[in-house]
């Protein structure tokens, strides 16, 4: 019975880091919406196995979080699901070298859709949902926001962006949403 469950939503929810929070979530009793993009059978999987063990508690959509559309699109899903949203993790991620002599803008664009701009539209498109549970928003960032990786300036600057837009959700969003970023 999934009635009594809080509601969670993680992004790049079928593989790695992604599936370790959303079985983690789910161990500690909340209903888990996960998302993916390629990893449709993972997610699947992840989503039978979890239901499995609570029917009712599981389920899963795919979408290209590069689509400014998919956020909103994938809070209503999870709305329409499980009839509440109380924790959005933001764990979904592109990673690649852009060496400055030879990057292009379109994988600048690749990078800060993902790791910035997605978690930003999610944010935006939950906030009213998680104000009334009292929810949080988890944002995986990573320690080359601050420390950067040689070769990888758009991760970098992504990443920090995220960071940066964590500390300003906080500051809006307080005191019924926590929002947090983890740099695992």
């Amino acid at each position: 019975m999934t009635a009594n469950r809080p509601v969670a939503l993680v992004t790049g929810a079928a593989r790695r880091i992604g599936a370790a929070i959303v079985r983690r979530l789910h161990a500690a009793g909340y209903a888990t919406m996960l998302h993916c993009h390629g990893s449709q059978d993972e997610a699947r999987a992840l989503a039978a196995e979890l239901d499995a063990v609570a029917p009712g508690s599981a389920d899963w959509l795919a979408g290209d979080l590069a689509d400014p559309a998919v956020p909103a699109v994938l809070v209503d899903a999870t709305l329409a699901r499980f009839g509440r949203l109380d924790l959005l993790v933001n764990n979904a991620s592109n990673f690649f070298p852009t060496p400055l002599s030879t990057a292009t803008l379109a994988q600048w664009d690749a990078l800060f859709a993902i790791n910035a701009r997605a978690p930003f539209l999610l944010a935006q498109a939950a906030a009213p949902h998680l104000q009334r549970a009292d929810g949080a928003i988890v944002n995986l960032v990573d320690i080359h926001a601050e420390q950067p990786l040689r070769d990888h300036p758009a991760y970098c600057a992504a990443k920090a962006a995220l960071a940066a837009l964590t500390r300003s959700l906080a500051l809006d969003l307080a005191p019924q949403v926590r929002v947090n970023a983890v740099a695992p």
